[in-house]
């Protein structure tokens, strides 16, 4: 899935999409706004790196960081639903996961991402663990994250 695919239906249906990365550093927002007009429906962007980032910006719920980590299902959830919320627009995305090579934990290996779209319909996660170097994990994750927004949008 392309971002000028995903653009094209964004822009058709009217509706506006706004971003929340954390292990993709930016790299979502940078493929959605490389294409000619994308203001029409991208608003923004926030890399919330940090927890405090998470909790201060996008108001995720700091317990749950606390006891899921920073990398888990509700968390991408919460980033999802903050961002939209911040910027009103239509759609949230929320990533975060661990690119590696380093930060796994026994429970949580390098490559596994959670991505998060939201509306104020309907919020759906996918959990993901790619392979891969720190670059190829986190081109990995734009390239899902296209795919799950291609999905969200046709219902």
């Amino acid at each position: 899935m392309s971002a000028d695919s995903v653009g094209a239906k964004l822009r058709d249906s009217r509706r506006t999409v706004a971003v929340a990365e954390s292990c993709t550093g930016g790299k979502l927002g940078d493929a959605l706004t490389d294409i000619p007009g994308s203001s029409d429906y991208f608003l923004g962007g926030v890399i919330s790196y940090s927890n405090n980032a998470k909790i201060d910006i996008l108001g995720v719920d700091k317990s749950v960081i606390l006891e899921e980590g920073a990398v888990s299902k509700n968390v991408a959830k919460m980033m999802a639903e903050g961002v939209r919320t911040v910027f009103g627009a239509d759609i949230g995305i929320g990533i975060t996961g661990i690119a590696g090579p380093t930060g796994a934990t026994p429970s949580k290996p390098v490559g596994l991402v959670y991505i998060a779209v939201c509306s104020s319909e309907r919020n759906e996660c996918a959990k993901e663990v790619f392979e891969g170097s720190r670059t190829s994990v986190k081109n990995q994750a734009v390239a899902r994250t296209l795919q799950l927004l291609d999905e969200f949008l046709d219902g």
